[in-house]
């Protein structure tokens, strides 16, 4: 059912000067939604406890949120809640209050970093605590990255993605966290208050998209002008019945960000290892002139790297790409490597060649790139010491010289024959004006005008 239908009785009616300013943030249309959240969900749980009154208690919290998050999860966001401070007298009974609710709402859905940053300090460390560690923050990140994959699955938005046969889901999970925490400041006691939380949610702007996400898809919240982020591009193509990709949920909300503005088209497999074997002349003849892709690849050592081509591959002597190409690495920590602007070997791709080395390389030169996979397809190298010139990564590999257990290249842009298409595809009306002027004067409509959308692009 959906929030919109309940309106709060007392809408409007509050003595709370901060509730009033809260419900500010929101639209005209959207405050009954808000308002008419606290009264549903005491409504429907209970009937189900039996219990009566006028808080929110942490049973109804945890029947309404248990298909969507974990019960340290639903127990965090129960502490949020009960740390707001509403302006009014709080009722007896220990539990949420409407007002604290409405407030602990706004704050998520419209708050700034500063107005976000004393619940994160209690989801975390405790409803009274003045700062929490760097682990118990890492633990509260953990907890909510996790719960936003849950409530990705259960709400039906994974956008075509399959993680029973995508990679190690929990693994990915503790990764982001790590990788979302390593921004953080805190002092030199290895805690962080109210202000140093502050900071790192402004600079970390993914935070509030999963509290977003966590409380609109546990709550049940509608609002008109903002649906709940989905944090996935979508899946355009993958044999999944026979794929065990490298790629799980959490390193899709991490890649994907880092991609560059216009770079949002439907993901789709071009190679694997697992389907495709190891064939470097397979590997070529799938990727090259196939639009952006992302690699990934795994050590027989356990590691998990790779990068991002702002170009379709070309078989030549020459380095390619430009200065939107980057390097990553996903295990044993996520982190992205940026050009330095020290060169221009962004990318690289040979075969057949006497003089010049033949496989696939990013970053670095000629015998000591960032990443490189050599022809023979089971090889490569990650030769940065102390740094890759071209992107400022480390050695990614668990050796320098590393064997290769998995590869997988995802094409991540519009093939060159599509985007061309949708450049140059015109209507012949375009062309000739006369004809334009003919089915004008006879009243017909010019189908043809105006945008015009691309095919879709078959996977194949």
């Amino acid at each position: 059912m959906h929030v919109e239908s309940f309106v709060c009785s007392a809408m409007g009616n509050t003595d709370s000067v901060v509730v009033q300013k809260r419900l500010a943030h929101f639209r005209p249309d959207e405050r009954p939604v808000i308002e008419g959240i606290f009264d549903r969900l005491r409504g429907s749980a209970a009937v189900s406890s039996g219990k009566t009154g006028k808080i929110l208690s942490l049973d109804m919290l945890k029947m309404t949120m248990r298909d969507v998050a974990s019960e340290s999860m639903i127990n965090r966001v129960f502490q949020g809640m009960h740390s707001v401070d509403p302006g009014v007298e709080l009722p007896p009974g220990g539990g949420v209050s409407r007002e604290q609710l409405v407030i602990f709402l706004a704050d998520i859905f419209r708050g700034t970093a500063e107005e976000r940053a004393p619940l994160v300090l209690s989801m975390a460390g405790g409803e009274k605590a003045a700062s929490a560690t760097a682990e118990q923050i890492r633990g509260f990140v953990e907890d909510l990255v996790s719960s936003a994959v849950q409530t990705l699955a259960y709400r039906g938005h994974l956008r075509s993605w399959q993680p029973d046969h995508m990679g190690d889901g929990p693994k990915g999970v503790e990764g982001l966290a790590e990788q979302l925490t390593s921004e953080m400041k805190p002092s030199d006691q290895n805690t962080c208050d109210v202000q140093c939380l502050e900071d790192w949610l402004f600079r970390i702007p993914t935070m509030a998209l999963f509290l977003e996400l966590l409380i609109a898809g546990g709550l049940g919240v509608r609002l008109p002008s903002r649906p709940p982020p989905t944090l996935l591009p979508e899946c355009q193509y993958a044999p999944w019945s026979d794929l065990r990709c490298l790629l799980n949920l959490p390193l899709l909300m991490f890649l994907s960000p880092q991609l560059p503005d216009g770079y949002s088209a439907p993901w789709r497999l071009l190679f694997s290892t697992s389907i495709h074997g190891e064939s470097f002349t397979r590997l070529m003849g799938n990727c090259k002139g196939r639009g952006p892709t992302v690699l990934l690849m795994k050590d027989t050592k356990g590691h998990v790297f790779g990068g991002f081509a702002s170009h379709s591959w070309e078989i030549k002597p020459q380095f390619q790409g430009d200065s939107r190409c980057f390097l990553f690495s996903v295990f044993p920590f996520m982190r992205v490597y940026t050009c330095t602007g020290y060169n221009n070997h962004y990318m690289y791709l040979n075969q057949g060649q006497q003089t010049m080395p033949n496989g696939l390389g990013m970053g670095g030169q000629h015998g000591y790139f960032g990443l490189w996979l050599d022809c023979d397809f089971g090889h490569g190298h990650s030769r940065a010491r102390p740094r890759c010139t071209t992107y400022g990564s480390p050695q990614l590999s668990g050796e320098e010289d590393f064997k290769l257990d998995t590869l997988e290249v995802w094409g991540v842009g519009k093939p060159p024959e599509e985007q061309e298409e949708v450049e140059n595809k015109k209507s012949i009306l375009d062309a000739d004006l006369e004809a334009q002027a003919m089915m004008e004067m006879t009243g017909k409509t010019l189908h043809s005008q105006g945008l015009r959308e691309p095919e879709e692009y078959d996977g194949q």
